[in-house]
């Protein structure tokens, strides 16, 4: 894998193709294979970045004085776009939503475009069981080991209380695998994913951050799922409206890993939206049907 520098420590990326820059991020305790069912079904012509942040699954710990907070992990991505320089970004966001904040911290001049799955947004901090299962398990001594090791077990991850409300359908082991074998591995890895776990995630500047969205020129397709009980399907609603060009692709039969649960429509919305030279000026709602 092709790695940068950044201030905060290095960071491990993936890309291939030529064209304007499309950059991928990825969900808490996961890395860029979250987009691996996706990938080969987006358009040639552009450049598709995916970053690992550090946010549990990634092979390099950051450096121990790096700031992992919630702004602290905006600033990591501004720095990611600037190392590489690229420029007139479409920032694809998923799960974690911590890059929505770019905006809120005045760190978006490279994005151009936004593509938002499901993510946490407004209050939404920590999202669901699967987030206040996460909160328990950093309060606790051993307790980021034991979850770790909770996901490899099928059955268990399939329980609301871990994936069982992240996707629709079960996830393969090898992915599974592949996001907790790094902090199983390293404990740096485990510091890593605690700082950023108990920085803080105060609701009112949640909000206002989110709200900051409003300040977003750019074209926007919030790709929201339908079914899902982790970010609610209103919220995509309201982030589509928030955005000055927000448009709202709702996909149906699943949850928050749509790119998981529904890779064809994902490629599908999001091929069409790379496509389009102008996303609509108010926001309007369709459905994408199986």
């Amino acid at each position: 894998m092709p790695t940068v520098e950044i201030a905060a420590g290095r960071i491990d990326y993936v890309e291939r193709g030529t064209g304007p820059a499309v950059v991928l991020l990825h969900g808490l305790l996961m890395n860029h294979t979250q987009w691996d069912q996706v990938i080969d079904l987006l358009p040639n012509g552009f450049r598709y970045v995916l970053p690992d942040l550090p946010l549990g699954a990634h092979a390099t710990p950051m450096h121990p004085d790096a700031d992992l907070s919630l702004r602290g992990l905006n600033r990591i991505i501004a720095d990611f776009l600037a190392a590489l320089d690229l420029r007139d970004v479409t920032l694809v966001h998923s799960d974690w939503g911590g890059g929505l904040f770019l905006t809120a911290y005045g760190l978006d001049e490279r994005v151009s475009r936004i593509i938002a799955l499901p993510c946490e947004a407004f209050d939404n901090f920590p999202p669901g069981l699967p987030g206040k299962m996460v909160a328990i398990a950093t309060a606790l001594p051993g307790g980021i080991s034991l979850a770790l090791r909770q996901l490899r077990i099928r059955w268990l991850r399939s329980s609301p209380l871990l994936m069982g409300w992240m996707a629709r359908r079960p996830l393969p082991d090898a992915l599974v695998h592949g996001w907790t074998e790094p902090a199983l591995r390293d404990k740096a890895i485990r510091r890593d994913l605690l700082k950023y776990a108990k920085s803080g995630f105060p609701k009112p500047e949640l909000i206002a951050n989110t709200e900051a969205l409003q300040r977003f020129s750019g074209d926007a397709l919030i790709l929201w799922s339908s079914a899902g009980k982790v970010m609610p399907r209103e919220h995509g609603r309201r982030l589509a409206e928030l955005l000055p060009k927000g448009e709202l692709v709702e996909i149906d039969d699943a949850y928050v890993l749509s790119m998981l649960d529904r890779p064809q429509a994902v490629a599908t919305a999001m091929s069409a939206f790379l496509f389009s030279a102008n996303a609509s000026a108010a926001p309007h709602n369709r459905t994408l049907e199986s």
